[in-house]
Parts: structure tokens; sequence; C-alpha cells
């Protein structure tokens, strides 16, 4: 596996999901595969839970690491081509990039989405100019569209919690939520990509002039009465996202709803099949769900978190053995 983007690059979600319990049952039985190979994290915004998962699985993998914040230890770069560089960017991507591969055998990469040129964000430039120019394998830490070592760790949270998924399909719903921010659609994206692939009954709720891009929402049902989309579910992943602009693309990265009634709390969960409560994390309380939801006992963001461990783990080991 030389990159790790969408879904389709895990490839059969069976076996993902059986390599990834044995790696959760022996986190460091494949350390020799990463022994003299160097990882190389490049950060363009914030991170806690990606930071620290995905060097935490490289560590166990047997790798060095060498973690670059572009935005605290790195000159400003330049993504853009054609410019005259008479700004604060000193040094171009296209020079940064190589340069950065002749240091390591694997990068992730994370930066985020600008919000203001959908066509920009949703041709992913900063990461394709990684996975053209490094001459190395390069997974997604999050990018302007995509986060699929979330999804992926979601993914395993579900497969961990759902009992009776012999006899019948959990059914997940992916819920937008207020926010004071516009945040981008990577979260909410991959999710959607993720759970499409998966053995579920998939449905996502959102005001109306929020809709996911269709080539990420798929076959899942869209419903925007809140309540008819969480009745009977077993799984309710509350997320933020900007206005996509799929509808109105003057509307991209916008926030054109701030509807409270959407917040996530116990009245909520209680037209639930007395599901369980998942977030990506970090949450911002009282705007996206309640306390007393949060704190319950059906609120799983914790086990959740600690699988980016695990699907980071999975996707790294399979980099590892294609080098």
């Amino acid at each position: 596996m030389r990159t790790f983007i969408n879904v389709e690059d895990i490839g059969p979600l069976e076996k993902a999901l059986v390599e990834a319990q044995e790696i959760k049952n022996d986190r460091f039985k494949y350390q020799h595969l990463g022994k003299n190979k160097t990882l190389m994290m490049i950060f363009f915004n914030n991170s806690l839970r990606t930071r620290l998962s995905t060097q935490k699985a490289a560590m166990n993998l047997g790798m060095n690491v060498i973690v670059l914040d572009v935005n605290a230890g790195a000159w400003k770069l330049e993504t853009e081509r054609g410019v005259i560089m008479d700004g604060d960017k000193s040094e171009h991507l296209l020079e940064a990039i190589p340069v950065m591969g002749c240091y390591c055998d694997m990068i992730g990469v994370r930066s985020f989405a600008g919000l203001t040129d959908r066509e920009y964000d949703y041709a992913e430039t900063v990461l394709n100019q990684f996975i053209k120019y490094s001459g190395k394998p390069v997974f997604a830490m999050e990018t302007a569209t995509v986060h699929p070592l979330q999804a992926f760790a979601d993914l395993i949270t579900i497969e961990e919690y759902w009992q009776s998924q012999k006899n019948q399909k959990p059914k997940v719903v992916l819920s937008w939520a207020p926010h004071c921010r516009a945040l981008p659609q990577a979260v909410p994206n991959s999710f959607a990509q993720w759970m499409n692939a998966a053995d579920v009954d998939f449905v996502i709720t959102h005001p109306e002039g929020y809709e996911l891009d269709p080539k990420f929402v798929g076959n899942a049902r869209v419903e925007y009465d809140q309540k008819k989309a969480f009745e009977g579910a077993d799984f309710i992943y509350a997320k933020n996202w900007s206005n996509p602009g799929v509808t109105n693309p003057a509307d991209y990265g916008k926030i054109t709803s701030k509807d409270m009634s959407w917040t996530v709390d116990t009245e909520h969960m209680s037209w639930t099949n007395n599901g369980k409560f998942m977030h990506c994390l970090p949450v911002r309380r009282g705007l996206i769900v309640t306390d007393d939801v949060i704190e319950s006992k059906n609120s799983i963001v914790i086990p959740e978190a600690a699988n980016r461990e695990i699907s980071c783990s999975v996707v790294i080991k399979r980099m590892l053995e294609s080098l």
C-alpha cells in the first residue's frame, strides 16, 4: 500500500478488522517491520489524537519518528505554483517536499481545508503534491476533504460494541450538530465513505442545504428530520460541518445554520435503541452534545479515540510491508 486516503486503499474491510484486532491483542508483534525505518509526520494544522496516536503506532512498529510542525518549526511554505514569492513565505513545497523525502521512508500529512475555495480544497492540492514529489508512501492524517484514520477507528469501535452483528445490521446515524466555528467536512466525508463500505444500515441527518458531496454520501439514506433519523439507532455519530456548497456553491465553508435543536441531548438519545454516542473529539460541549450524554455510560468517545492507535498501526504496517 503506497497511499492511504480513501476506504478503497485498505482493501477488504473484514480482513482489515481482523488485522486490527490482532494488533490490539499484541501491539508490538510487528516491531521488526519498522526497524531502521523513519516516519515523518507533517502538520500544517493543530492535532492531539492524530499526533499522539500516529507517533505511538509508529513506535510500536519499531520506527523512528520525525514530527514537523510547519507553522512553528519550519520556514513558511508556499503551496501555489506560478506565484512571485515576495511575501512572508520563504520556501516552496515543490522544493521542501523532495527534501523531506530524503530523510524518511514514509510520510503522514495533515492539512485542513481553507474553506474559501471549494475546487482547491476538493482537489486535495497539498496532499497530492506530497504524493507526486516525495517519492515515498504517503498517508492522510486528515486533509481538506477526508480523515480516513479516524473513520477506520470509528469502524473498529462499532465492530467492538455491536453485539448482534450476526443477526442484523446495526443502524448507524451521522448527525450534523451546531458549532460556533466553520469546520471542514473531512470527518463526516470519511465516516460516510467508510460506513457505506461497511455492513451497516447508514443514515445521514442534517438541516437542508448541508448536503455532503454525493461521492461521499453514496448509498446512504439522507433524512432531514433528525428525530426520524435517530429512531431505533444503535450508534449516533454527532459532528458539525460547515456548508459543503453542494446545493449553493456560494455557501461553501460558511455557517448557514446554528439551530441548537440539533444539539444531541438526553431526549435525542431516548429516540434511539439504547444507542451509543460517538464523536471524533475535540468536542464543544453544549453545542455538539450535552454533558449528560457525553458523560453517560453509552458514550464511547474515549474507546473510539483509543482505537486511533490501532487504525494507524494497521495502515503503517501495510505500508511497511510494501517498502
